[in-house]
């Protein structure tokens, strides 16, 4: 991505000032001070981001920099980078329960002293490791729970009985026994939060195991569809959940990527066609709106080129991204302004999360400006 030294007081002006012809990423700063503190003055426990959700360099060192008790980690690749930015005592938290034993050695390595796992067999490869007894290894477990947008039980997790069995594999090793869990991307609903942690006191009951700690994972949702989220809610339900499941209460963690991120950031991408009910982009599924085949659009508008709002009736266009593939097609028509022309923007919301790190340069397109506004 390209950064420019220009900065903006929105997007729009920016817009009207520099015409530019490749996509834009506009960056707020002071929108994401406001939701780490949101978790950070809400949540009952410590927070930690996970860097897959946008892993450049500006988000990592400013959470940081204002508090941020640590990272979620995925790949030697974040850990190098987390380090780089954050100095080699930065907390990392290696929760990606499959990893290599090359991967394993190079954490261990970097100092990262907190893991999650869901497989005996994984379990097995880290004590082969050596993996040392101050290590916290968190058994990671699934439930088929309705709330987030997909279910992330499908990849990662041990049912209830494997976890505690395991649990108590990594409390008769000795590492510092720990549980976690996500309930899934984009989760609407408080309540499966305190599903699971009732799930989780059972588990350590039944293993008959202490737990060091209870990591929530992530899940809390953006503004993807317009509405603010209440975390309110969410952090009461936590706490009120915890507090009637555990007599002995452990430390609480999160990890939250998309909430935190999301709604610091819009993009902007330009329209280089407009035909019978069809529209043509200078983005597509390629590289920034990828995340449009898993999820619903996020909020948006059309910003004429001299940097004021489209109003007409909508109109619905199925639209195109730009590269030679016709696989290259948002599984959503676009509803558009009537009045919409060629070289406008499409101006979406909530676009902090999972642009940064996944878009590809397919077709010599997946370049994008990233620009700091004040305001969004």
């Amino acid at each position: 991505m390209l950064q420019r030294l220009e900065k903006a007081d929105c997007p729009a002006s920016y817009l009207q000032r520099f015409q530019p012809d490749m996509p834009v990423h506009f960056f707020a700063p002071a929108a994401l001070d406001r939701r780490l503190d949101d978790f950070v003055n809400g949540f009952a426990g410590d927070v930690t981001y996970a860097v897959k959700a946008n892993p450049s360099d500006r988000v990592v060192a400013r959470l940081w920099g204002r508090g941020l008790a640590g990272f979620d980690v995925a790949s030697p690749t974040e850990i190098e980078s987390v380090q780089r930015l954050c100095g080699s005592a930065v907390p990392m938290h290696y929760n990606n329960p499959v990893r290599s034993s090359a991967e394993i050695a190079a954490a261990r390595r970097a100092g990262v002293r907190s893991w999650s796992v869901d497989d005996a067999g994984e379990l097995r490869k880290m004590a082969a490791a050596g993996l040392e007894l101050y290590n916290e290894v968190s058994v990671r477990f699934c439930l088929d729970v309705e709330g987030g947008h997909y279910n992330f039980g499908d990849k990662f997790g041990a049912t209830p009985d494997q976890a505690v069995a395991l649990l108590r594999c990594v409390s008769e090793a000795g590492w510092r026994p720990a549980l976690t869990f996500h309930v899934g991307t984009q989760c609407q609903r408080p309540g499966a939060y305190a599903r699971y942690i009732a799930a989780a006191a059972d588990i350590a009951q039944r293993a008959d195991v202490r737990i060091s700690r209870l990591n929530v994972g992530g899940g809390f949702p953006s503004a993807r569809q317009g509405a603010a989220p209440e975390y309110g809610r969410f952090f009461a339900a936590i706490k009120e959940a915890v507090d009637a499941a555990f007599a002995d209460r452990p430390a609480l963690l999160c990890e939250p990527g998309r909430a935190l991120v999301a709604d610091s950031y819009a993009y902007a991408v330009r329209i280089k066609s407009l035909r019978a009910g069809r529209v043509y982009l200078n983005d597509g599924i390629y590289g920034g709106l990828s995340e449009f085949l898993s999820m619903h659009m996020p909020t948006f508008e059309v910003i004429s080129r001299d940097g004021t709002p489209r109003t007409g009736e909508s109109v619905a266009r199925v639209a195109f991204g730009p590269t030679c593939d016709s696989i290259d097609k948002l599984p959503e028509a676009l509803e558009l302004p009537s009045d919409t022309r060629e070289d406008d923007w499409l101006l979406f919301r909530s676009m902090g999360a999972y642009l940064t790190g996944v878009t590809t340069r397919f077709n010599g397109y997946g370049r994008c400006e990233t620009v700091t506004v004040a305001t969004l």
